[in-house]
């Protein structure tokens, strides 16, 4: 009988030397993210860096908004694609602090498909789109940073003059944010 998921007999396997020769073996996570980039179909406010294009599972992202509270600036965030990916769902961090109802202090968003509703169908290309519209429509009813999504839902007005003045680096409710206006 054969056993397909058994171990090799150590004698059968391969020394150090005739290992070196093989090709090493590709992650299916590294599988997936080279399909997710070449089938990468960003808007023209969306675009991606690899700081080392040898690494795949890290990178950067880009968002400048063209409409909505958040028109004007750029924003910045690092993903790390796990190694279970696309089973696990990227881990996504804003290098900015900014004031946004979904995003905290600390750089944690809050995106649906970051966590209960991943699926394995869903890419990297869905992941930039659901960080734009973040700031198309920021959703103050599932917030991380409350004060921003109290503010939201009183008075838009007043959100909307924070965010700018945030965006500029202002100064205000004891947090020093991040200027992230494009110039």
């Amino acid at each position: 009988m054969i056993k397909i998921f058994s171990l090799k007999d150590s004698n059968n396997a391969p020394s150090a030397a005739d290992s070196s020769d093989k090709v090493q073996r590709t992650s299916p996570a590294i599988l997936r993210m080279q399909k997710d980039m070449k089938e990468l179909d960003l808007p023209p406010t969306c675009s991606i860096s690899h700081p080392n294009p040898d690494d795949l599972l890290n990178f950067a992202v880009f968002i400048s908004p063209d409409d909505g509270y958040y028109r004007g600036g750029k924003f910045q965030f690092t993903i790390k694609i796990p190694n279970d990916y696309p089973h696990e769902p990227p881990k996504v961090l804003c290098t900015q602090k900014i004031y946004h109802p979904n995003v905290d202090l600390a750089g944690k968003v809050c995106l649906n498909i970051l966590r209960e509703e991943w699926k394995p169908v869903l890419s990297v290309n869905n992941v930039v789109c659901g960080l734009l519209y973040l700031f198309l429509e920021p959703n103050p009813e599932d917030p991380l940073n409350k004060e921003a999504a109290e503010c939201l839902l009183a008075n838009r007005q007043t959100f909307a003059s924070n965010v700018k003045r945030a965006m500029r680096g202002a100064y205000f409710s004891n947090v020093q944010y991040d200027a992230v206006m494009l110039t």
